[in-house]
């Protein structure tokens, strides 16, 4: 059943609306949450997480209604990396994940199992002595992701869990959030394109606190066909003009020219060929349809 959203919306005490009387279903698999810094994703995570209560709408989890005197039972399904961490610094990687499986009331012995078996997972074993002070932040971000796996949730929220890792990190990382997802759901938030692109296969795309699509990725490419474009320029001066007429995905330099790719509801004033869209592509044209 997943997670189903009806008619949320989250309005502050300053008279700001982050979440505006959306409606979303996330199925079992990883889902791609997807949206510009603002956008409300955070929000809607802390929603999600029990950490905020909506100002109106209703959340349920696996039919279970999100309500205060369910937030118990909720929070144990459920495993969270926020986008900003900090645990205990002066513990070692071994002992704050320790701390962590005993909070969540996980056996001691199965605890230390599964930190061995994600520490692997995470490329974090020979950190696993050092204090958490001494970690890089791409290092930290790893530990924060063993701590929202470790009570196996049926619903992991993984806000930019890449960030600050190098290329083959966030190949792993995205390979064991594949793996997890099986028989579970998986909200992966992110900005970062590529990484949805690499995982999943529904996803919904949010801007200024409503959702602009959601559902299958082939179906968001379909929507963004017909209005990619591929052209090449002659000197920078061209391409500073075409940058401010349309959204630019692409620029780079082949040769002496300038290779760019325009996202345009209407073919370019120029010479120029169609080109199959990226999900990179999409979402530009999507995000900014209705600009």
């Amino acid at each position: 059943m997943g997670i189903k959203i009806e008619d949320l919306t989250v309005t502050f005490r300053n008279k700001v609306t982050a979440i505006n009387h959306v409606d979303l279903e996330i199925p079992k698999g990883i889902f791609g949450l997807l949206g510009e810094n603002g956008a409300g994703k955070t929000t809607l995570m802390r929603v999600l997480t029990t950490v905020l209560s909506p100002t109106s709408g209703t959340v349920t989890l696996e039919g279970i209604l999100y309500s205060e005197g369910n937030f118990g039972k909720i929070q144990r399904k459920i495993g969270y990396l926020p986008q900003e961490i900090d645990l205990y610094p002066s513990l070692s990687v071994q002992e704050c994940l320790e701390y962590m499986g005993d909070l969540s009331g996980i056996p001691r012995q199965i605890c230390k199992e599964r930190i061995r078996y994600y520490l692997e997972k995470t490329s974090l074993s020979e950190q696993s002595r050092m204090k958490m002070k001494q970690l890089s932040g791409g290092m930290k971000r790893r530990v924060g992701l063993v701590q929202a796996l470790l009570n196996e949730p049926e619903f992991l929220i993984v806000d930019e869990p890449t960030t600050g890792l190098d290329p083959e990190e966030r190949i792993r990382i995205r390979n064991l959030l594949v793996d997890f997802s099986e028989g579970r759901t998986v909200l992966f938030s992110t900005h970062v394109v590529e990484d949805l692109a690499a995982t999943c296969n529904q996803l919904a795309v949010m801007k200024k606190g409503k959702f602009l699509y959601s559902g299958n990725m082939k179906e968001l490419l379909e929507q963004a066909k017909g209005h990619v474009w591929s052209c090449k320029v002659k000197d920078e001066g061209m391409a500073r003009e075409l940058e401010k007429k349309y959204h630019v995905s692409l620029k780079q330099y082949a040769g002496d020219e300038l290779q760019m790719k325009l996202i345009s509801e209407v073919p370019p004033q120029m010479e120029c060929s169609p080109c199959e869209a990226t999900l990179e592509d999409a979402y530009i044209y999507i995000a900014n349809k209705e600009a």
